[in-house]
């Protein structure tokens, strides 16, 4: 055994002297070699950034009072590049999210996993474009944020396609406001299936939509808008029309953010209430729905590192099209809750340690109890986990 020993000794000295010889060689011709990236190339690189946007935590779950298990999960992770050529006249954005499934989609060509991959151009005057897979703008700062950095959403944003291909024409014309148009695709998947057949209803030959926004900024950015107004081609003749009203309100302790928003569907786009009723009352998309919500966000620096937040959320869910003669348009409320507590131990690193409760209670009207067999529920979650958009490169 020793013998064996001295031998891999032995062998090791020898391949460190000549490593150290080979150095030494490189060294003394290191002008006459080829750089593995090229200076000009190397340059590029201070203009791009390589960011692990990523949510990890303990996740405790109950379902009506009643715990039903733990597990450790990325509950997000998605990898984003994002940069400047050209001058900074070309930017690009790519951002991919690990935690969903990579399938291709029939209407964008592209994997439902990617969030965005597109190219814009800085234009005179302050005016931009961009092309590819992108953020549909529809406003409100419970959408505008960080994904990671949202426990859980409300509902509109939580069911609806946020990603879309198309075309993004911007324009700044002063450093506190700005004004957005985009035309998208209405969805990534074709009419049929995500809707199957609904009697007298054809799919469109163009279904889009039209996102323009606004967001503005006043007394030094102590108080600031992200306003919206979506107009969406479902189908031939069937529309959805999309309001969000986002203020905020910025001091150097507190951060307070509330959104409206307003959804109606000629066809369930979020097929929330579609969901809810059985296929033996109605087997086809819910038709001429509506969603109104209210979301706020709250949050307290109480000293050096450390930061309380509290949001709030409900939404009301209406079915006017609902044959029945006798309904009650309203069919749910849900509220929810979501106390947390943030700590961040580097000045100079956005990394966040967290605990959060996020809770949520669905209250069903008496009339959607009686005729869809529907009952009141609650859910729960004790989150303790990590927050980053770690800047690897």
């Amino acid at each position: 055994m020793r013998r064996y020993t001295l031998i891999l000794v032995c062998f090791i000295l020898f391949v460190a002297l000549a490593d150290a010889q080979m150095s030494k060689q490189i060294d003394t011709s290191i002008n006459h070699t080829t750089r593995i990236i090229p200076i000009d190339r190397a340059m590029l690189l201070k203009n791009i950034d390589v960011i692990a946007n990523m949510q990890y935590a303990n996740n405790s779950n109950f379902l009506n009072g009643q715990y039903t298990g733990s597990n450790y999960a990325f509950n997000q992770f998605r990898l984003e590049v994002r940069g400047n050529v050209l001058d900074s006249t070309v930017f690009f954005r790519f951002r991919d999210r690990y935690t969903r499934d990579p399938i291709t989609q029939s209407v964008d060509n592209i994997s439902h996993s990617v969030d965005m991959a597109f190219i814009g151009i800085s234009l005179p005057r302050n005016f931009s474009v961009a092309f590819g897979k992108m953020c549909a703008d529809y406003g409100g700062y419970e959408f505008d944020a960080n994904p990671i950095d949202i426990y859980q959403y409300n509902d509109i944003v939580e069911n609806t396609d946020n990603y879309l291909a198309g075309a993004q024409a911007a324009w700044a014309p002063s450093g506190n406001q700005q004004f957005t148009v985009q035309l998208l695709n209405a969805r990534t998947q074709t009419f049929a299936q995500i809707y199957d057949t609904i009697p007298g209803i054809k799919a469109a030959q163009f279904p889009s939509a039209v996102v323009g926004n606004w967001r503005g900024s006043f007394a030094n950015g102590a108080f600031s808008t992200f306003w919206s107004y979506t107009f969406i081609t479902e189908a031939s003749r069937q529309y959805v029309y999309y309001t969000a009203l986002g203020n905020q309100f910025q001091s150097k302790k507190w951060l307070i953010q509330y959104d409206f928003k307003y959804m109606r569907d000629d066809i369930d786009r979020l097929s929330l209430i579609t969901s809810l009723i059985p296929k033996s009352y109605s087997p086809y998309q819910a038709l001429n729905t509506t969603y109104l919500e209210h979301w706020l966000n709250l949050q307290y620096t109480f000293c050096a590192g450390f930061k309380a937040a509290l949001i709030g959320m409900v939404d009301d869910a209406y079915w006017y099209g609902n044959p029945d003669p006798q309904k009650n348009n309203h069919i749910r409320t849900s509220w929810g809750i979501i106390p947390s507590l943030e700590y961040y131990p580097f000045k100079k690193l956005n990394l966040k340690f967290y605990t959060a409760y996020v809770g949520r209670y669905y209250d069903f009207t008496g009339y959607a109890k009686s005729k869809f067999g529907l009952e009141n529920s609650t859910t729960g979650m004790i989150q303790v986990g990590f927050i980053s958009p770690l800047v690897i490169l």
